[in-house]
């Protein structure tokens, strides 16, 4: 039978998804709790790769097994054999034609930033961040350049393997949650003559078809020069027509990184988010 799995994990102490000799990748740590529950070895397939450090709130895997055992054991049987920073959060049987990567129709990642003249501390790692203040409305302005099918080739990494570097962006929403007393408390870290800055959290949401190796980090980087006024919004249309890595920002941090989930369609019976999402801005 095939079954399919939602995963979450926190990506910091990770080189990533895939399995790597190192064996210090999530599906490496999986796949050994599976095998370890089933008493048999289980190979997974996901919906998208993750680059090290960057989080899931709802990888979704697939394997074949022999083994029938309700889908709240898979659940809990496996998670006894996980590390704390990684839980299955679901698991479904599903049809034998169904393939987590192939079947789904699009992907949903968020970028959380801390804008803030001081560095994060309990959230180190979770989120990226900016001692700038940042322009919501130019950032808005420069991604509405991104949105439908184009070339991303400017924002693709050198290693990336996808066949074609034509990827489909439906939407990317921008949002600013302020920090209530937040500038006040760090007003004190700011040098004298400064601008003030309201400390606030910035989401960054993309919807699309498929994303390139580093695609979302690399539009992200470009996004921030916008934002802090070293370019104009219409500087994003330049970077999409040049279709060479050189001519974007360099690569933002992984750190305030999420892969939200795959999109499918209903037939599958999937569900479409999980609790994860709850926390973030």
């Amino acid at each position: 039978m095939r079954i399919a799995l939602g995963v979450s994990y926190n990506g910091q102490a990770y080189n990533g998804w895939q399995s790597q000799s190192s064996g210090n990748t999530v599906q490496d740590k999986l796949e050994a709790a599976l095998g370890r529950f089933a008493t048999e070895k289980i190979s997974t397939v996901c919906a998208g790769r993750t680059d090290a450090g960057v989080h899931g709130l709802m990888q979704v895997v697939h394997f074949d097994t022999g083994l029938e055992r309700a889908p709240y054991s898979w659940v809990r049987g496996t998670n006894t054999f996980l590390p704390p920073d990684i839980a299955v959060q679901w698991a479904h049987p599903v049809a034998e034609d169904f393939h987590s990567r192939f079947c789904a129709t699009g992907r949903r990642y968020a970028y959380v930033l801390l804008q803030s003249p001081v560095r994060p501390s309990v959230e180190a790692g979770r989120v990226g961040w900016m001692f700038y203040p940042l322009d919501g409305e130019a950032m808005q302005q420069g991604a509405s350049y991104l949105l439908g099918e184009h070339d991303f080739s400017s924002f693709r990494a050198s290693a990336c393997q996808a066949k074609s570097p034509v990827k489909t962006l439906y939407d990317i929403r921008i949002t600013r949650r302020l920090i209530s007393g937040g500038s006040q408390a760090a007003a004190s870290a700011m040098r004298p003559g400064d601008e003030p800055m309201e400390c606030c959290y910035w989401r960054f949401e993309f919807d699309g078809s498929a994303f390139l190796h580093h695609m979302v980090r690399n539009i992200m980087g470009c996004l921030i020069n916008i934002g802090q006024k070293q370019c104009p919004p219409e500087w994003m249309q330049q970077v999409l027509d040049a279709r060479s890595r050189d001519a974007a920002a360099p690569t933002f941090a992984p750190d305030g990184l999420y892969f939200l989930g795959p999109m499918y369609e209903e037939k599958w019976g999937l569900p479409t988010r999980t609790a994860a999402y709850d926390w973030l801005p």
